[in-house]
């Protein structure tokens, strides 16, 4: 697999997708009772950016933002962070948001055997209306080694889904690497519909990602014995679905997925698998893994993957960095990380969660 040399680079990561305002009751609540809410920024593709960063590499988003204190709250929220906002397109606000506004997510956070819950307000969101010619790709992949993207921006419009054509396209002409995390959303689009878009995407990426239902959902390709709920994961199924994927699509480099069985809202198994190069690679099982806040857990395996291939971990470390970093996101609040290299590399070294003092 060749990566460019981090040296010929300015970037090592760049992402391209929506992010929004997530709105969460505290605690556990719902959010027809609350009267109070918590404010966090976030969004799939922006998250791994946002992760990547943290985690120590140069990364940058491209997205199209209000040109108001929303869409300055984010720009804010990625410069914290150290994520390059320079190809971000800004639209200029009319008032109201008629012609484009800030997404906006309303997510409870579940708790036994209610599960999270996510209600949009996304509709007509600047994102949405990105076009690709607004971007000058050949200058951002000239300087970039790798870029992500994924189902939930492709999702939002014809013209998203051309962008990401568009991006993806002059990523390869450039040598840059491509992984798409495909990511399905049932309330941004069917099945049906994200087959027929994704199926021609394939042929220009690189890594594909997904979780339990992405590869049904997403690729037509079903996971024998998983159930509807995916409450019980086989490994060695989600391998002959992997085995599926690579024969069709032989020139992939790599196939990424999380394993996720749901005991409570609060309460998960977690791990990962990674093939790459003919190999299967299966990280520590996290049996019981107590979680606070589960949205953004993919997110951080995706961001991982990318930390551990761009700099020179084997695909073993690649993926027990991944699910160890995906397994930590999820012990805090909101969709992006707060989490340092050095507690990932603690947790995949087998640390215990002993109080530091």
């Amino acid at each position: 697999m060749k990566i460019k040399d981090a040296q010929s680079a300015q970037l090592d990561l760049v992402s391209l997708g929506e992010c929004m305002i997530r709105l969460s009751p505290q605690g556990h609540g719902r959010i027809e009772f609350s009267n109070l809410f918590e404010a966090h920024v976030g969004g799939g593709e922006y998250n791994v950016a946002y992760a990547a960063a943290r985690l120590g590499l140069r990364t940058g988003w491209i997205s199209r933002l209000v040109d108001n204190p929303l869409g300055h709250l984010i720009l804010q929220h990625a410069r914290a962070g150290r994520v390059d906002v320079s190809n971000v397109v800004m639209a200029k606000y009319d008032g109201v948001g008629k012609a484009d506004r800030i997404g906006l997510n309303f997510t409870e956070v579940g708790v036994g055997v209610r599960g999270s819950v996510t209600l949009y307000d996304r509709g007509h969101s600047a994102a949405s209306h990105l076009k690709p010619d607004e971007v000058n790709w050949k200058s951002v992949f000239a300087g970039a080694r790798w870029l992500h993207t994924g189902g939930i921006f492709t999702a939002l419009s014809d013209s998203c889904a051309e962008t990401v054509r568009a991006a993806m396209q002059a990523a390869h002409d450039a040598g840059t690497l491509v992984s798409y995390d495909l990511n399905f959303r049932g309330k941004l689009w069917s099945s049906a519909q994200a087959q027929k878009i994704t199926r021609d995407l394939v042929n220009n990426i690189d890594f594909l990602i997904g979780n339990e239902e992405d590869f049904e959902k997403v690729l037509g390709f079903e996971i024998e014995g998983a159930g509807r709920d995916y409450s019980s994961l086989d490994p060695a199924q989600y391998k002959k679905m992997v085995g599926k994927v690579v024969k069709a699509y032989p020139h992939l480099k790599g196939v990424a997925t999380t394993l996720r069985e749901v005991t409570s809202g609060l309460l998960n198994n977690w791990s990962a698998i990674l093939w790459h190069a003919g190999r299967f690679y299966q990280s520590r099982v996290y049996k019981n893994l107590e979680i606070e806040d589960r949205v953004g857990g993919g997110d951080g395996f995706s961001a991982g993957v990318v930390y551990g291939f761009l700099t020179g971990m084997s695909p073993q470390e690649t993926v027990e960095l991944g699910a160890a970093h995906g397994a930590l996101l999820q012990t805090t609040r909101g969709d992006t990380s707060q989490v340092t290299l050095e507690e990932v590399n603690h947790v995949m070294g087998g640390g215990s969660a002993r109080i530091k003092r």
